[in-house]
């Protein structure tokens, strides 16, 4: 099979078109005929060398979300050839097997329906950040009515945050680098938009003087949001490079995405219901992987780059 693979770090240049061995499904795993798969700043990270490179000689792939067909399935995995599904390609941003090709392998505790009526290539880009959002959300503890501080939330995981907050009943300030608030508002659904380029707290005060009951941080403000929360209240952030030190009986923690077949339906049906919103910005054909992660590395997207596999 294609798959994209770099034996060198340095950043998308790295990427090349390689031919390897087909994965086997093994005794509980679930072969997937991949049709799409986003591209995420994690493995654009290991392109940089943020993680340690190959070793000399071999080879990492790239991806985490997948999209296609069932193909092949372990003896005891509970899947079908031919259901469309959803996927995490889990595990550290190393390995030769992963999303970006034409057959990814995962094990039945990563992998949900599709999402009915949606395009793989939407579809695709729900498994990390969705889940990572979700996952976030849950570390929340919001009851109703409570106040929540979405960071970044004209990004993937900050735009899923947003969502499924408000789907809890919370009342939520997402929160921007720039004045554009209309997806955050009239798409996710916040109650109010802040930006936050400048002095965050203030920004945030501004418009709930007495302080928010938690933050989701999507973003690396950290600690300069900390003045932003009540005393006991709540901080979590999906960045383990900006984590804020507690203070003030303020819990604060660290969300790192994990496989969760059962979460993963959930957001799988919620977009079927089109009840979250799914947001691509660009497409590209597997062959031109390096000039997908270089428009990604641009930076300036409202939406997710997905590659396909056709």
């Amino acid at each position: 099979m294609r798959a994209a693979v770099y034996g060198t770090t340095g950043g998308p240049d790295a990427i090349e078109i390689a031919e390897i061995d087909k994965p086997e499904p093994g005794l509980i795993g679930i072969r997937i005929k991949v049709q799409a798969a986003a591209l995420n700043f994690t493995d654009l990270a290991a392109l940089s060398g943020y993680y340690p490179a190959p070793p000399e000689g071999s080879r990492y792939g790239l991806g985490w979300d997948v999209a296609g067909v069932v193909d092949g399935v372990g003896p005891g995995a509970p899947w079908e050839p031919g259901q469309p599904v959803i996927a995490l390609s889990y595990g550290v941003p190393m390995g030769l097997y992963r999303a970006h090709a034409e057959y990814a392998v995962v094990p039945s505790y990563a992998i949900a329906p599709a999402p009915a009526g949606v395009d793989p290539i939407h579809a695709a880009t729900i498994p990390l950040n969705g889940l990572t959002a979700a996952q976030a959300v849950e570390l929340l503890g919001i009851r109703p009515g409570q106040t929540v501080l979405v960071t970044g939330a004209e990004g993937a995981v900050g735009g899923y945050a947003v969502q499924l907050a408000k789907r809890r009943g919370a009342v939520v300030i997402a929160s921007g680098r720039s004045a554009d608030s209309e997806f955050a508002t009239k798409v996710a659904g916040a109650d109010a938009y802040v930006s936050t380029a400048q002095a965050p707290v203030e920004a945030v005060r501004a418009v709930r003087p007495e302080g928010v009951d938690a933050v989701l941080d999507a973003t690396t403000l950290g600690q300069s949001l900390m003045g932003a929360v009540k005393d006991g209240g709540t901080f979590v952030t999906a960045r383990s490079d900006a984590v804020p030190r507690a203070e003030r009986g303020i819990r604060v923690r660290l969300t790192q995405v994990a496989a969760d077949a059962a979460m993963l339906t959930t957001l799988s049906d919620l977009a079927a219901s089109g009840e979250l919103a799914l947001r691509v910005a660009a497409t590209y054909p597997l062959e031109e992987a390096a000039k997908a992660y270089e428009r990604l590395a641009a930076g300036g997207l409202r939406g997710r780059v997905v590659l396909t596999m056709d």
